[in-house]
């Protein structure tokens, strides 16, 4: 054998080696599966819910059997989702971070969802509670739909309230509807019931107890809500 033929041979066969040694080391993501239909969850290999991962990529199958629901599955730096009249298996390869994750069906959020947890996300520091004083103006929406509701200007939910002095902006949206205000030595509506508008009121709220707001005409049937008046 010539001296080129044999550096040859030796190049071929230090190239297969370095091959073999690159199959040897390479490894599978770690394989979750999802599923929708019935309900929806997403698992491990082994066949249990999936509620806490270590950080890493992962191939994820998921198995869609409606064509009224959808796999959404989503959190830092992932996104992934099958279509509402989609029926099938889909593959995706994702890479979770620190962080928590959730999944769901975009047609019912809320009764098909879950949620996990991937290695150690940074602690939340809930948000202070809302505290309503005579400073905060509320705005009282009543209408068009059968719906009332109590909120801050900013637009939140108005839980509890401190006694004083408040400025209200009454909205009346409906014709079969009124809006109402109740508490201890506080007593106002807008009338007629027909009556559609814009009004400001001030409302003194002088004692501890229950402010109540409510339609007249549909109380009974769950247009009211209350907050609680505190020191």
């Amino acid at each position: 054998m010539t001296r080129a033929a044999a550096l040859a041979v030796a190049l071929t066969i230090a190239a297969l080696l370095g091959a073999t040694d690159g199959a040897a080391v390479r490894s599978e993501n770690p394989k979750l599966f999802g599923s929708v239909g019935q309900g929806i969850v997403l698992r491990d290999a082994q066949g249990n819910r999936v509620t806490k991962l270590d950080p890493g990529t992962y191939d994820i199958e998921v198995e869609d059997q409606s064509d009224f629901h959808t796999f959404h599955l989503t959190g830092p730096g992932v996104n992934e989702r099958t279509e509402v009249d989609f029926t099938g298996t889909v593959s995706w390869t994702v890479t979770f971070g620190d962080g928590n994750y959730i999944y769901y069906c975009d047609v019912h959020p809320t009764s098909l969802r879950g949620a996990f947890v991937v290695g150690n996300p940074p602690a939340t520091t809930p948000p202070p509670p809302l505290v309503i004083t005579p400073k905060t103006r509320l705005v009282l929406t009543s209408g068009p739909a059968e719906l009332i509701t109590l909120k801050t200007s900013g637009g939140k939910a108005v839980k509890a309230v401190k006694r004083g002095t408040y400025t209200v902006t009454v909205r009346d949206r409906g014709r079969i509807h009124n809006a109402h205000l109740v508490a201890p030595g506080y007593n106002r509506m807008t009338t007629p019931l027909t009556y559609v508008g814009t009004q400001t009121w001030k409302m003194k709220l002088a004692k501890e107890g229950t402010l109540r707001f409510y339609c007249d005409a549909h109380r009974l049937t769950g247009m009211r809500g209350s907050a609680r008046i505190f020191v």
